[in-house]
């Protein structure tokens, strides 16, 4: 399989800006009637597992399963994210800052710095 052009991060910014945004909205929104608010109301552990799942389960469509599959897998993911960070209170521009932070950082050796801090 030969490199792929991962396409425009247009599309994707935008939609993840609505769906940040819909996430927010729904932070008093009825859990009867709002997964998102469902989720919202469970608290950090509950989100914190809901993305431990969607995680594996991208793992997984990755290993085995079609494009289609593991795109669907990502957007779950995605999903889950947000609200996880949301029912954190971590806002997305704090984790700009954490990606701007490593910009022309080797990923290996950023990884390295985290094992020293701990």
């Amino acid at each position: 399989m030969g490199k792929q052009d991962l396409g425009s991060a247009d599309r994707l910014t935008a939609l993840l800006s609505t769906l940040a945004r819909t996430v927010d909205e729904r932070v008093d929104g009825n859990p009867e009637k709002s997964y998102t608010a469902r989720l919202l109301k469970s608290g950090e552990l509950r989100c914190g597992k809901k993305i431990a799942e969607e995680g594996a389960e991208l793992a997984l469509a990755i290993a085995a399963e079609g494009r289609r599959e593991t795109a669907s897998e990502a957007a779950d993911l995605l999903f889950h994210l947000l609200v996880g960070l949301r029912a954190k209170g971590v806002s997305l521009d704090m984790v700009a800052d954490a990606l701007a932070e490593r910009r022309g950082v080797s990923g290996l050796a950023e990884k390295a710095s985290r094992q020293t801090r701990t």
